[in-house]
């Protein structure tokens, strides 16, 4: 369907210049799929487009174009592809497909298998998705879940279209926030020694801290109380690298692998940190203001100009930002994409500006912002806070639901959309779960290629396939490699989401309506190409979305 459009959008240009030679600039044809199925397979506005200039009726444009496609149709090359076209008001021209492209469809995918909708669109441009690096300081939330199946997802259907991806995770393991973590846990220390003392009023509460205390006094001699303070460094450091190993076992468990770790800290000792801030007071971007060292981000379109030291000299968390983001680009990464939460939506205009202060264009760097994730249980929201220690945390999840179900959980809305995860759903095994009903699709079709013992497809006459639910089928199938694509164009895995659930729905659909196995033979064999097809699709966007593909249920 995706090649058919490029088809029908060349023959529709040719016809608007041979109509209207004088038309300048030409307006694109534009086509869609109509939600209408009686409005056709395919429809175009390009007569509603046209009619301002021309000074037109669309619908008079509209049955122009048609008619010159109609009468040259053979030389347009569409002639084997479309059966009829049809002008609706207010000037849309609708194409209905015949079966040669349905039938041609069908046999793409039974020989391309794994591969049908893979493509080279990313021409093997390095892609670098930097996507969670939370703090370690706690174990990962829902919220960081959710960062982690988007990127994840993302990378996968980037790179099955030829970009060359690597996924990275930025470890924030220098700050205040890491010298807070070292507080609670030495609180938490003299606490269990006996000598308790009030708690840092910003420290992390969770129940955890009570753990990392324990395995310090396990680990080593317990210290003096009087010598706790002056190794609060020792801390820290420990309190981070334990839980930087819980949040690398969680996300192995969620099936998400990253291919570099990059500590904060790394460039702080290579002094990169510090060279930034040099190297943009050579390039004029440098003023110094009440003792302050100030980035001219407004040059770059950002809202106002931004400290980099502070008077007191230390850095402002800008700083080794655009040391890590000069770093991404000396490895040579064409396209950098950084996967954020709502809390960050801020933070863009100030990176924008400091990539383009390094010399690379604005659209070198994307920024996806993930909304949060709000986990229901017994229909009552959980609360969500790290310092409070009230969270449920995506090892709990995983433990509850498993990774399938809570990846595709966290991918049902569009990353600018809220999330509500109904856990409850999510345990279901009947249609209700979105997941399920679309293991189910792929798990029934096994089962029927298995009875029917047919394991040489592409022989079937495929002219067989006439009843409006088969056709449906091909339909959805063909929309495949068009899907892939628009995730890539929007930077959300949602598209596909969306896509295997109206697929599973359709499949199911025609299954309840039509038998597969029956005496007629030839439809049967026809019949079976097609559920092939469709088991080879649903299988191709589970593993996208690395879900797994059952074979039974």
């Amino acid at each position: 369907m995706r090649d058919l459009k490029a088809v029908i959008g060349q023959a529709l240009d040719v016809s608007l210049s041979k109509l209207f030679p004088d038309l300048s600039p030409q307006p694109q044809s534009n086509i869609e799929i109509p939600n209408d199925k009686t409005h056709g397979d395919l429809a175009s506005n390009l007569a509603l487009k046209a009619c301002k200039p021309l000074k037109k009726s669309p619908l008079e444009i509209a049955n122009q174009i048609k008619n010159y496609l109609t009468e040259n149709s053979k030389q347009l090359g569409i002639a084997d592809y479309i059966g009829k076209i049809e002008v609706q008001s207010p000037g849309f021209i609708n194409f209905f497909c015949t079966n040669k492209i349905l039938s041609e469809t069908i046999h793409e995918i039974l020989d391309k298998k794994d591969n049908f909708g893979k493509s080279d669109i990313g021409k093997s441009k390095k892609v670098q998705i930097e996507f969670v690096s939370a703090n370690p300081t706690g174990p990962l939330s829902v919220a960081h879940a959710r960062q982690a199946a988007v990127g994840d997802s993302l990378a996968n259907i980037m790179s099955f279209l030829g970009f060359k991806v690597v996924r990275e995770f930025y470890i924030n393991d220098e700050g205040n926030q890491i010298r807070i973590l070292g507080l609670s846990i030495a609180s938490r220390y003299k606490e269990l020694l006996g000598q308790p003392e009030s708690f840092p009023a910003d420290g992390y509460k969770g129940s955890y801290i009570y753990d990392l205390a324990k395995q310090m006094i396990e680990s080593s001699k317990p210290k003096k109380i009087e010598d706790i303070d002056s190794n609060l460094a020792e801390f820290s450091e420990f309190g981070a690298s334990t839980i930087l190993k819980i949040i690398k076992k969680e996300l192995e468990d969620f099936k998400v692998k990253f291919d570099i770790w990059t500590p904060q800290s790394a460039l702080t000792k290579k002094g990169e940190v510090t060279k930034i801030v040099e190297f943009l007071r050579k390039k004029g971007f440098i003023y110094d203001k009440d003792g302050a060292v100030w980035f001219r981000s407004t040059e770059f379109g950002d809202d106002k100009d931004r400290v980099l030291v502070k008077s007191d000299g230390t850095f402002t968390y800008l700083t080794p930002d655009i040391a890590y983001h000069q770093d991404k680009f000396r490895r040579g990464f064409d396209w950098v994409i950084n996967i954020w939460g709502p809390d960050h939506h801020g933070y863009i205009g100030r990176i924008k500006a400091a990539v383009q202060a390094l010399g690379r264009k604005k659209e070198d760097l994307s920024v996806i912002i993930v909304q949060l994730a709000t986990l229901f249980k017994d229909g009552a929201p959980v609360p969500m806070s790290t310092r409070a220690g009230q969270y449920v945390t995506l090892q709990e999840v995983l433990d509850e639901i498993g990774p399938d179900v809570s990846r595709f959980f966290f991918l049902m809305r569009r990353v600018d959309s809220h999330l509500d995860f109904d856990l409850s759903l999510a345990k279901k095994q009947s249609p209700e779960n979105p997941v399920y009903y679309i293991q189910y699709a792929h798990a029934r079709i096994s089962s029927i290629i298995k009875k029917s013992g047919k394991v040489d497809f592409k022989k079937a006459d495929l002219n067989l396939l006439k009843e409006p639910e088969e056709l449906d089928l091909v339909k959805i199938l063909a929309q495949f490699p068009e899907e892939l694509e628009a995730c890539v164009k929007m930077l959300d895995p949602f598209n596909l989401v969306s896509y295997l659930q109206q697929l599973a729905a359709v499949f199911h659909k025609f299954y309840d309506t039509h038998k597969v196995i029956s005496e007629d033979e030839k439809l049967m064999l026809a019949r079976l190409d097609l559920v092939e097809a469709t088991r080879l699709v649903l299988a191709n966007g589970l593993r996208l979305l690395n879900v797994s593909v059952p074979e039974k249920m």
